[in-house]
């Protein structure tokens, strides 16, 4: 099997392996392309928590993001973890000399533990001038209200919300719905055009640790293929759910999802 596409992520590293550039990596991967990556924090965590953070240099994030493109282009990309302000500007920098369209953000502000990753200061610059630059952006709820300064309770929140972000200079926004009070789930697509409800079962365990990441990266995936935005937000939802319902229990906290849920090894290796 040779890759689909290729996908450049933008994003801090996990040690655990189940969030961070790790996940993204094995997403990318599992679904059939080719992932570069560009490391902007690496994190010493696991399952229980963020034990500490150590940065890199934004010109070190320049330089991977450049260098990499101008030697491989990618056909879309994913950005997850910017925790400074002077590491976003160095990103735009970098997405100004690359000019890729698809580019997906996830705007990853506290870990599954409770860590926040990202100071005042930083999601201001992301509001004001990274998020006008992607073609999607896909914060949870808790991120939304963030973003947006309002409370989200339910569904109809949810997309005045995505309006909010609409206007602040998003194309795209799609708001992850994992952490309503609710039976199901819903994921809500909204655009100046549009708004899709993306219905599917929740699943009630601790182990999803990731499943912002990997969701970001697997519809970075799909557009990079060439399928069309609605449909990536569905065929990344439904990995995401695959994974999360295999129900992988590693770890002693919040605990991975089962990113090889989509893989099926045909040859024997011996």
């Amino acid at each position: 099997m040779k890759p689909k596409s290729k996908v450049l992520i933008i994003a801090g590293s996990d040690s655990s392996g189940g969030a961070g550039i790790q996940a993204d990596i094995k997403t990318v991967t599992s679904l059939g392309s080719y992932a570069m990556t560009a490391v902007t924090a690496v994190t010493a965590q696991n399952t229980t928590g963020v034990n500490s953070i150590v940065s890199i240099i934004p010109k070190e994030i320049y330089k991977q993001i450049v260098f990499t493109c101008k030697d491989i282009k990618p056909d879309a990309i994913k950005i997850g973890m910017l925790h400074s302000p002077s590491v976003i500007k160095a990103v735009i920098s970098a997405l100004k000399k690359i000019k890729v369209s698809k580019i997906v953000l996830d705007p990853v502000m506290v870990a599954k533990g409770g860590t926040k990753l990202i100071n005042d200061k930083a999601i201001d610059i992301l509001k004001k001038n990274l998020m006008k630059r992607t073609f999607l952006i896909t914060p949870n709820i808790p991120e939304a209200e963030v973003l947006t300064n309002m409370k989200i309770n339910n569904s109809k929140e949810m997309i005045k919300a995505a309006h909010i972000l609409l206007k602040l200079g998003a194309k795209n926004v799609l708001i992850k719905g994992g952490h309503l009070k609710s039976k199901g789930m819903q994921d809500i697509l909204v655009n100046n055009e549009t708004i899709k409800i993306f219905k599917n079962k929740k699943f009630l365990t601790k182990n999803t640790h990731g499943t912002g990441c990997t969701l970001s990266s697997a519809i970075a995936t799909f557009l990079s293929c060439g399928k069309l935005l609605n449909k990536s937000c569905e065929l990344g939802i439904k990995y995401v759910n695959e994974a999360i319902g295999s129900n992988l229990n590693i770890g002693k906290g919040h605990g991975p999802i089962n990113h090889l849920s989509s893989i099926s090894i045909k040859k024997k290796y011996r």
